[in-house]
């Protein structure tokens, strides 16, 4: 790397690539640089700070590394969950009720005539209430029709 003046605008394009411990190890160099005298107050506090950033850069690192990990894992439990609902309610590219419409029946209500769609396993069971009058419509079926 070339050696970039201080304050420079290529100096502030740098720090924006670096990771944080990478810009702490910068700092610390720079520090080193001016060659703080540790035996002062303000020298004292500087290594100090200096020392407590390079702890927080590598927690961070940690923490970034745990979250990959984390975000790995949530991805195969939802890959696993996916899997899972569709083997226990089936793949279906339709968000409808009934996937079938050939077997949807459409019957009025000879009370109220509300259209009522129901499906052949209503009509087999012999009758339906109208959800819209509450009066019980009778079905008979041919046996040709079972």
């Amino acid at each position: 790397m070339m050696p970039v003046p201080r304050g420079s605008e290529s100096e502030v394009i740098i720090m924006e690539n670096m990771t944080i411990a990478e810009k702490v190890s910068y700092i610390k160099g720079l520090a080193e640089g001016l060659k703080l005298d540790t035996n002062t107050n303000e020298g004292k506090l500087l290594t100090a700070i200096i020392d407590v950033l390079g702890d927080i850069a590598l927690n961070i690192e940690d923490i970034d590394s745990d979250l990959a990990d984390l975000t790995d894992v949530v991805g195969d439990v939802e890959d696993s969950l996916m899997d899972l609902e569709d083997e226990v309610y089936g793949e279906s590219d339709d968000d409808d009720e009934f996937d079938d419409e050939e077997d949807m029946y459409e019957i009025t209500c000879p009370n109220c005539n509300n259209t009522i769609t129901t499906d052949f396993d209503v009509i087999a069971d012999g009758s339906l209430e109208c959800p819209n009058c509450g009066s019980t419509i009778e079905f008979e079926l041919d046996d040709e029709d079972e």
